[in-house]
């Protein structure tokens, strides 16, 4: 019976160890210095709105963001020597490392495809339709 129920609450709320791996990456979050808090956060939530992916991707694509910060915090690199003078350019280059399952990529790959079709091009892509 416990294992019908550990599956259902899994279904509702998803993996275990998914949601411990999120929080274990928010305590690493929170455990550094205010500055660097601050930029991780901005990021995450960018990356919540253009990152999109799988649970897995998105997880480890936080985990190598709280690694970044915190040899960054480390070593007292400054915020801007970590992302540059364009955050949005960073975080956009840092997403393009986690491309698997992106809903942008795939729509991306979709427009692709579509005018491709439309221009009479032969794509090889032809499973990605609609």
């Amino acid at each position: 019976m416990a294992t019908s129920w550990t599956k259902f609450v899994e279904t509702i709320y998803g993996p275990r160890e998914q949601k411990k791996r999120y929080r274990r990456y928010k305590a690493r979050a929170a455990r550094l210095p205010a500055s660097y808090h601050t930029a991780i956060d901005a990021l995450e939530r960018y990356s919540w709105y253009f990152g999109g992916g799988t649970a897995e991707g998105g997880l480890s694509m936080l985990e190598d963001l709280a690694d970044l910060f915190e040899q960054g915090a480390a070593s007292g690199t400054p915020i801007r020597e970590i992302v540059g003078e364009d955050p949005v350019e960073f975080a956009d280059a840092f997403l393009r490392n986690y491309p698997q399952g992106q809903w942008i990529t795939r729509e991306r790959d979709r427009l692709t495809s579509a005018m491709e079709r439309a221009a009479g091009e032969d794509t090889g892509n032809e499973g990605m339709s609609r």
